[in-house]
């Protein structure tokens, strides 16, 4: 590291610091505005809004905001010393273009690895908190949440042969009024059992059926019985048994692995929203190298328009970046498009663009 690298890289992260404060600011008083009505009504503090929505908050709009801010402070402070000729300068110095790009190249790593880190580990841990003062305070009032159809229903597959499912289900009181299980093998139901109702037992931490009824069927051979009460150990634990449309961001990334493991083997749908948050992950960090890269190739030469022109055309960049992205998350979620491909297609196509755009650059 040699000063010119040290000169560019601390013009970089205090240009993205700044930048990303003053944004956060921004967005924190946006959505203090929007949101003033329900923490009226929420009966808190001023101190306990701020340690049950806003530092939970805080984390979320920086990590959405993260590789744009750096996108965008990466074309601020190089077009600002490109108009005042300082790569001009040091390309005249005898400086080759790719050791001048060295110092961005190594701010972009700092970033993308603590942005990293922050997605796996921090910021769900910050989701937890905001989702859940969201959906304590806010998401009962909304009118866009309501929905008439939804039950307490659950159907899944406990493994290759078991199906079950719970009607009714209590998630405070770990109840439900009635349960089936269904044991299929080579297309056939071979065991089937129906209980009144049923409870998690906490001394042997499995669920208590009760009047229960039990059928088996064994060829020309079947058989019933009644049965008072009888335990059954599902695999299922009632911390599971949860509607959340936030559970996914709640997750740090072990966690969510985890989950998602446990839900193939259950047979689960609809798993491929948690495989692209899971991949997302990794996914957006790495965006931030290429957003940086492309941003030091706009704007080290020198244009007519100067900064603004730059600033321009890094914002319409940013904005197809993230229709991109958006686009890909639908199509993975609400269609069959792969998961994995939907969270990297935006750093595939804008890698080549990188490329292009740096082989274009005047050296």
């Amino acid at each position: 590291m040699k000063k010119l690298d040290w000169y560019i890289l601390k013009k970089f992260l205090t240009t993205f610091v700044f930048t990303m404060l003053l944004i956060t600011v921004i967005a924190v008083v946006i959505d203090t505005s929007e949101k003033a009505d329900d923490f009226v009504k929420s009966g808190l503090s001023s101190w306990q809004l701020v340690t049950h929505y806003f530092i939970g908050f805080i984390p979320f709009i920086m990590s959405m905001i993260f590789p744009l801010m750096v996108f965008i402070a990466a074309i601020y402070f190089s077009s600002k010393m490109a108009a005042q000729s300082e790569f001009v300068a040091i390309l005249a110095g005898g400086i080759r273009y790719n050791r001048m790009l060295r110092p961005f190249l190594i701010g972009a790593i700092i970033l993308a690895v603590f942005f990293w880190f922050a997605t796996q580990y921090w910021v769900p841990r910050a989701n937890e908190i905001r989702t859940n003062f969201q959906s304590t305070y806010i998401d009962p009032h909304s009118s866009y949440n309501s929905d008439p159809y939804r039950t307490n229903n659950f159907y899944l597959r406990v493994n290759a042969e078991t199906y079950v499912g719970l009607r009714y289900y209590d998630t405070a009181r770990k109840t439900a009024g009635s349960f089936f299980m269904s044991k299929i093998k080579n297309n056939k139901i071979y065991y089937n059992l129906r209980a009144e109702s049923m409870h998690w037992d906490t001394a042997k931490k499995n669920w208590m059926l009760m009047n229960v009824i039990e059928h088996t069927n064994e060829g020309l051979k079947e058989t019933a019985r009644k049965i008072p009460e009888m335990n059954v150990n599902l695999n299922v634990k009632p911390e599971e048994l949860r509607r959340d449309e936030y559970l996914k961001d709640k997750f740090t990334t072990p966690e969510l692995k985890r989950f998602i493991k446990m839900e193939e083997i259950r047979g689960s749908e609809g798993l491929n929203t948690y495989k692209e948050e899971r991949y997302h992950r990794d996914a957006t960090p790495f965006s931030v190298i290429i957003l940086t890269m492309i941003a030091a190739v706009i704007a080290t030469r020198k244009v007519r328009g100067g900064s603004g022109l730059l600033l321009a055309v890094g914002l319409v960049m940013a904005a197809v970046f993230v229709i991109m992205d958006k686009f890909s998350v639908t199509f993975a979620t609400k269609g069959n498009f792969s998961p994995m491909l939907a969270a990297w297609m935006p750093n595939i196509i804008f890698s080549f663009v990188a490329c292009w755009l740096y082989w274009k650059a005047p050296k």
